[in-house]
Parts: structure tokens; C-alpha cells; sequence
């Protein structure tokens, strides 16, 4: 399904039934990402899942995207569906969104979860992502795959499940270089360090213990900023801790969300 939302059309689907929960997906990827917490959470939850502007069947406009955009873009969406307050499960860029929305509208987030996510980079960072826009320019997104997988799963992991190698290499593969490369002249703009201790929503912070990308080491500077939040590290898990330790993931999004709905 798709809905008209500021400026652009946002491919979305909801399932389930329950108090509403919204799941927003990594850089060169889409709502597909979050399948296997589907059957963990859609029992419990209304799900919301969407393609972040320039991924999957979202418009996918040219030129630099903001945060601004990224996180009008998903208050737009709740807007259009009529959705007051839903929890909000961010993973990588998700997780950036939804630090960004959580700060704007604080009203609308009841639960907030961060997953393998960052608050703020160092200036160095800027020259690592214009390489990356560069060569997606020059070659494709193919050319990001093997390199983004290798960062997102443990050998281990990679070796011994290369069906899904190939289900998220396609997903990479098929981002639109326009969204790619839209989201890459956003993300190593975002410094939200020094204002997460306005957050009030109850957090979960997740990492990868073995993700080099967004290590522990920030998850643990995230949640030591946010008042009362919980922070988990998933070991024998890289930056897609939702795909490659799913089971463990599903049991901590359910064991942090669950009870609140219980207690109602």
C-alpha cells in the first residue's frame, strides 16, 4: 500500500493486531528487513512497516535528503494513518529516524527502541560516506554488496547461511542509487548526542557486540544519555543483530514492549 505524505509516496503494510508498533529499516534495505519479527510480534501488535524515502517502493527523488525529511517523512505516515502514539523499533538509519522523531514528537512514541545505531559521527566520518556516494555513482549499488554484508554479518554467520547472504544482498542491490545516495548525504550529518537526555519514552538500546560499524562502545555512550534506558548486547552478531541473532532480538523486543501492554 502506498500513502501520499509529505511530498512523496511511502510504500507501507501493517499486520497483526494490537496497540501500534512501527519498525523502520537500515540503509540499503526495506520494511522486507524486518521479516523474521513478524511472527514474534504481529500476535501482539498492530505492525507498521514502511520503505524509508529513496528504498524499496517509496519514491525515490534525486538529490541531498535531510533529517528533516527523513523524520517528516514518518510523521506523515502516522498522520495519514490516523496513528496518535505507537511504540518505534529503529534499527541503523531507522534508529537515527527515530531519535530524530522522538525528539520532535515526543507525544506520539510510547516505547522507543535503538538498534546498532549511532547519535552523532566524527567530522572524518563525511570523507568515508562521500566515497561511498562516489562509487555508488560510478558503478552502481552492486558494488556496495559484498563489502556492506561483510560489515553487516559474522563470517560464521555468512558461511553458514548463504540464503540469506543472498535475500539482503538483492535488497542492497536493489536500493535506488537516488536513495542511497539521498540518505548518505544525511546520516554522518546527525549530532543528537547532547540532546537525548531530553528523551522520555522508556529505551532500549540494542548492539551487535561484534558490530565494528556501530560498536557497543556507542550503545553503551546512547543509553548512558537517555534517562532509564536498558541496554542489551546481543553477542555472536554484527550490524543486522534483527537478522543474524533474530531469536535473541525477538525475545528482547518482546520481553521490553509485552509487558507494558499487559499491565493496561
Amino acid at each position: 500500500m502506498k500513502i501520499r505524505a509529505n511530498g512523496i509516496d511511502i510504500h507501507y503494510q501493517v499486520e497483526g493486531s494490537g496497540p501500534w508498533l512501527t519498525l523502520s529499516h537500515s540503509l540499503a534495505s526495506d520494511h522486507t528487513m524486518w521479516a523474521p519479527q513478524m511472527a514474534a510480534l504481529t500476535p501482539h501488535f498492530t505492525v507498521l512497516r514502511f520503505d524509508t524515502r529513496g528504498h524499496g517502493r517509496s519514491s525515490a527523488p534525486p538529490g541531498a535528503y535531510t533529517w528533516e525529511e527523513l523524520r517528516d517523512d514518518a510523521l506523515g505516515l502516522l498522520d495519514a494513518l490516523g496513528i496518535e502514539k505507537t511504540h518505534f523499533v529503529g534499527l541503523s538509519m531507522g534508529g537515527m529516524i527515530a531519535q530524530h522523531l522522538a525528539l520532535a514528537a515526543p507525544g506520539r512514541i510510547d516505547r522507543l527502541v535503538l538498534a546498532d545505531t549511532v547519535s552523532r559521527y566524527p567530522a572524518a566520518a563525511a570523507a568515508q560516506w562521500q566515497e561511498r556516494i562516489e562509487l555508488v555513482r560510478e558503478k552502481g549499488m552492486a558494488a556496495l554488496e559484498e563489502g556492506t554484508l561483510e560489515r553487516w554479518f559474522t563470517a560464521p554467520y555468512r558461511a553458514a547461511h548463504p540464503e540469506v547472504m543472498a535475500r539482503i544482498g538483492a535488497l542492497i542491490r536493489n536500493t535506488p542509487a537516488n536513495g542511497y545516495i539521498g540518505c548518505a548525504h544525511a546520516i554522518p550529518t546527525i549530532d543528537l548526542a547532547e540532546r537525548l537526555g531530553e528523551l522520555r519514552a522508556p529505551t532500549l538500546v540494542i548492539a551487535g557486540a561484534e558490530d565494528a560499524g556501530t560498536p557497543p562502545e556507542i550503545a553503551r555512550e546512547i543509553a548512558g544519555r537517555i534517562p532509564g534506558a536498558r541496554l542489551e548486547i546481543i553477542p555472536e552478531a554484527s550490524h543486522l543483530t534483527n537478522v543474524e541473532q533474530a531469536e535473541r532480538f525477538n525475545r528482547l523486543l518482546c520481553e521490553f514492549l509485552i509487558p507494558q501492554e499487559n499491565e493496561r
